[in-house]
């Protein structure tokens, strides 16, 4: 079977390779990749420069270069799985590996429909709806576990930007807006009233004080409270006197939490209590930023248009 390569260029001294780095041992300029195609079957070639990797995906040409290397055998697999399936001697245009994964990446930056992705590539509409699926698992297999994990030495770390040493980690919800379902008693499940249409999927996603992402819960209806997310997450296993989460007043009244002072009835805060709330919003800005820059991602900023009652295919 053959096993399509990525190709490295230069194009300042033209020289290729096909080991996988960012910029060229002899003249030091910025590589581009190109996928070399099967003679039997030509891959569709879908050549990125730095520059237009940032602007297609939201990640450099490195980054992405470090995608394709944790799933790089299971894309290669799925090519060769519908290479199988294609067994007649017509011409078909397919995808490299490497090209699934940019035009996957493409689509989760920008939330083209389906049939726009299909003219641009020349493909099928259930072919793009087919790679899409399989590629978005195959991300989640590879990739989700490299990149997202529950740090082991969370107890020990120092957290010198926290307000004690004991806080280590950050919380919060996001919520992403559906439409609004036809039936009542789902309206009155997902509804939300910061969500642009009223209606949303809540995620709820955790961070260490070095701005990583450590925990990322199942998808809830929009109406569930943050603090039953929080529970029923399994986040709570991880916590203790030694590792305590900093979270907003949503979380107010769970252990372990931290979250910012709420003024007395009738009186006001202490200077004391309003230096504590400003160093716990200081450190919240973390989980917060990261929301802002995942909602750059047009299939969690905008509304989100597949099916909402499999929350563990959205999630």
């Amino acid at each position: 079977m053959f096993s399509p390569q990525t190709e490295w260029i230069c194009s300042e001294c033209q020289s290729a390779t096909t080991t996988r780095r960012k910029y060229c041992t002899n003249c030091h300029s910025m590589l581009t990749w190109a996928c070399a195609g099967s003679e039997q079957r030509p891959w569709s070639e879908w050549s990125r420069s730095n520059e237009s990797c940032i602007q297609h995906t939201g990640h450099d040409i490195e980054q992405v270069q470090e995608l394709y290397s944790m799933c790089e055998q299971s894309l290669i697999n799925y090519c060769s799985h519908r290479n199988k399936e294609h067994t007649d001697s017509t011409i078909t245009p397919y995808l490299s590996p490497m090209n699934l994964l940019a035009v996957t990446l493409w689509y989760l930056k920008y939330y083209h429909s389906e049939r726009y992705i299909a003219t641009e590539l020349n493909l099928g509409r259930s072919t793009v709806n087919y790679l899409l699926s399989e590629v978005i698992n195959i991300l989640h297999s590879c990739v989700y576990r490299e990149l997202i994990s529950f740090p082991a030495d969370i107890a020990k770390r120092r957290t010198p930007h926290g307000p004690e040493q004991n806080h280590k980690l950050i919380v919060d919800s996001t919520v992403i807006a559906i439409p609004e379902p036809y039936d009542s008693e789902q309206r009155k499940a997902y509804n939300h009233a910061k969500s642009p249409t009223n209606y949303a999927i809540k995620v709820q996603i955790a961070c260490d004080f070095r701005h990583r992402i450590v925990h990322v819960s199942e998808c809830y209806q929009g109406s569930v409270h943050d603090i039953t997310v929080l529970r029923d997450s399994g986040l709570l296993e991880h916590v203790e006197d030694s590792v305590q989460i900093i979270g907003d007043k949503g979380y107010i009244g769970e252990e372990y939490v931290v979250t910012p002072r709420k003024k007395p009835h009738g009186c006001e805060l202490t200077n004391e209590d309003k230096n504590f709330n400003r160093e716990i919003n200081s450190a919240r800005a973390a989980i917060e930023n990261i929301n802002q820059r995942l909602k750059t991602y047009a299939n969690l900023g905008s509304i989100y248009r597949g099916a909402i009652d499999d929350f563990h295919k959205i999630t």
